[in-house]
């Protein structure tokens, strides 16, 4: 072989090299691009993923709130419901002995206390705080 055959078959190898290396450059920038394709798909399910279980947990919370707040109003109902019923039962046990008191008091005065009860306990409670200022004992002023 001389040196023309030589050269020539050095640019054809030179030629070939350069060659596969192209295909090479463009086969990585294919598999980049590919990559870059696959990592943009994968943060998109990830995110979608992500809004998908957040928006669960915010549904779920909502509905454990609604469900506390029904909880509460039915037992706030239901105690509401039973305080009524006692303070009731405890008005018309008090009206009661307040007649079978004023039916027992002569001279008509039963009557009277039964048509106008408040006024009977105002007269009862000022009566009552006359007799405690009387009967209290008296504290020593210093000085």
């Amino acid at each position: 072989m001389n040196d023309r055959q030589l050269e020539r078959k050095i640019s054809r190898d030179v030629d070939k090299v350069k060659e596969d290396v192209n295909t090479l450059v463009g086969d990585g920038a294919v598999l980049l691009g590919r990559f870059g394709d696959d990592v943009s798909h994968t943060t998109d399910k990830a995110r979608d993923g992500l809004t998908t279980w957040i928006e669960d947990g915010v549904s779920r919370v909502g509905e454990g709130f609604e469900r506390m707040m029904g909880d509460a109003t039915e037992t706030a109902a239901s105690v509401a419901a039973t305080v009524k019923k006692e303070v009731g039962r405890g008005l018309r046990q008090y009206d009661a002995k307040a007649r079978e008191v004023a039916n027992k008091v002569s001279g008509g005065i039963g009557e009277k206390v039964s048509n106008y009860p408040w006024v009977a306990i105002s007269i009862g409670l000022a009566v009552g705080l006359l007799l405690g200022g009387l009967l209290h004992p008296r504290r020593k002023l210093l000085g």
